[in-house]
């Protein structure tokens, strides 16, 4: 559906003038800032083509985004159009986030403090686990001929090992975000807010802090501080398993990327994208330090 089609449709602004600037920078969907001619701003936010086959379910979105917008910490769906599943939300002005803005001093605890309030709100429709969805991204892979990284399937077993440990000292799962790369934080001065639900789903909290740790480039440091201010304390072993979810992002995005490079006609690099998360996820398993990560993941 093209925006002037949904500019028709919506009814909030039906019978005014609008006038519709493009978001740039989704890597999935497209984007626009509506601003009616009262000076009310509405963003509307298109799903892109075959989003089915990256597992994005749409009524999953949409509840979850409802729910976490209770917590203040998300804008409200001010409609939605359910034949094409069109969110028109609560414009958020402020500034876009980027890595490097995360990387500053500070940042991290605002993360911290961002992602907690989100933690603690309503339950989400479903659960989320990347083991799963790397299960399901092969699936379609397979069915639908998708290149992926050479060597991929062979690290099946360091990936079983990965999951025993995680499951060691699991945590309750809470209603998470599990896409937190930088551009989903938007900072008002005041608070940061946290956008965009398409994978949304109950999870451990902790794959939620290494997902965004590495979305963010963080170095050591930085994921200490972050895991820190979210806990409360120095945890080493949230910190392994945190470290170990980090890799699981960079496994799983790698196929998502694969998927994209083959369906989106997005202008982005996504198989440049994969190729990149998935030398970076063999640096890890490779490494000298992946054995003692997962001792310490499991508090030995």
């Amino acid at each position: 559906m093209s925006i002037d089609e949904v500019v028709k449709l919506v009814s909030l602004w039906r019978g005014q003038s609008v006038q519709v600037t493009p978001l740039r920078g989704g890597l999935t969907n497209e984007n626009y800032v509506v601003e009616v001619a009262s000076g009310t701003k509405c963003v509307v936010r298109i799903p892109g083509a075959s989003t089915e086959l990256l597992a994005v379910d749409r009524g999953n979105e949409r509840h979850n985004a409802v729910a976490a917008a209770t917590t203040g910490v998300s804008p409200r769906i001010l409609e939605y159009l359910p034949d094409s599943s069109v969110m028109v939300l609560e414009f958020v002005p402020g500034e876009t986030m980027s890595g490097a803005r995360l990387r500053e001093p500070g940042m991290a605890a605002r993360m911290a403090g961002s992602i907690r309030r989100l933690h603690a709100g309503p339950r989400f429709l479903v659960d989320f686990d990347m083991f799963r969805l790397v299960e399901n991204y092969l699936g379609t892979v397979e069915e639908h001929s998708v290149p992926i990284p050479r060597g991929y399937r062979d690290r099946m077993d360091a990936l079983a090992e990965v999951e025993r440990a995680l499951a060691i000292n699991a945590l309750p799962s809470v209603p998470c975000h599990n896409d937190l790369l930088a551009e989903n934080y938007i900072d008002d001065g005041e608070q940061l807010w946290i956008i965009d639900f398409e994978y949304s789903g109950n999870n451990d909290p902790c794959f939620e802090l290494g997902d965004t740790a590495q979305e963010c480039a963080f170095d050591d440091e930085l994921r200490m501080a972050l895991c820190t201010a979210y806990f409360g304390r120095r945890d080493p072993v949230q910190l392994a398993r945190m470290e170990l979810f980090a890799l699981m992002a960079d496994v799983g995005w790698t196929l998502w990327a694969a998927i994209q490079a083959k369906i989106s006609s997005i202008d982005y690099d996504f198989w440049g994208w994969a190729e990149e998360r998935w030398a970076r996820a063999i640096h890890v398993m490779d490494s000298r330090e992946f054995g003692g990560l997962l001792q310490r993941a499991i508090g030995a």
